[in-house]
């Protein structure tokens, strides 16, 4: 896969691609494509680059929903305790297992509360699983925490939203401005567009959510 990116220097314009894409920067290539300057004595400058994604096959080790070792133990544990302090108890599960790569299952009777608004308290009790993946752990280790499948779902949602805007901005050459997303979210819709022709995506806002605009070729 095959993304572009701005910023006023090259490293600017990789932590971008780092943040937008989810990526770490070994994930990926980096091309300039192009340097401009301008304003007085061209001091203002803007890069941008190319972003490679490598398509890396990932090992699936087993299908054992139960905790196989201490570092599986602390973090079903852990999510365990999280559930029953937040007063939703759940069961905790392995959903999958690749190399330093580990998805979490939970079921519960609140799950609804759990996933909460756009997926907003799943995403956070992920990004705890995955702090305390790094200590359990001792190196960099992703945890994915779903509830009743609610990540793939989401996805397919977002794809097909990604697609309807699409023909939209094609039929009224009018730019639109999606909801807020987290970077995860956007790489979908930037991903679903990437390959359209005479559509563009563009992240655009500060912060964890951003949002999408999805434009004409050459509007953005």
């Amino acid at each position: 896969m095959v993304f572009e990116f701005e910023g006023k220097t090259e490293k600017e314009a990789i932590d971008t691609a780092v943040a937008e894409l989810g990526l770490n920067r070994d994930e990926f290539d980096v091309e300039i494509l192009e340097t401009q300057k301008s304003g007085f004595l061209n001091l203002s400058k803007k890069v941008t680059i190319r972003v490679h994604v490598h398509q890396k096959p990932t090992q699936s080790f087993s299908l054992n929903p139960e905790p196989v070792n201490d570092f599986e133990l602390g973090l079903c544990d852990f999510m365990r305790k999280m559930t029953e302090k937040m007063g939703y108890p759940s069961k905790i599960r392995i959903m999958y297992r690749e190399e330093e790569k580990v998805g979490i299952r939970l079921d519960s009777e609140n799950s609804s509360i759990l996933i909460g608004k756009k997926g907003k308290n799943l995403d956070a009790m992920q990004v705890l699983a995955n702090v305390m993946a790094a200590k359990l752990h001792g190196s960099e280790f992703k945890v994915i925490v779903d509830i009743e499948n609610y990540r793939q779902r989401r996805e397919e949602s977002l794809v097909r939203l990604a697609e309807r805007v699409g023909d939209q901005v094609m039929r009224t050459k009018k730019s639109r401005l999606l909801e807020p997303m987290n970077p995860y979210e956007r790489r979908l819709i930037h991903t679903a567009l990437a390959d359209v022709a005479g559509i563009e995506t563009k992240s655009e806002g500060e912060g964890l959510y951003k949002q999408v605009r999805i434009s004409p070729k050459g509007v953005l």
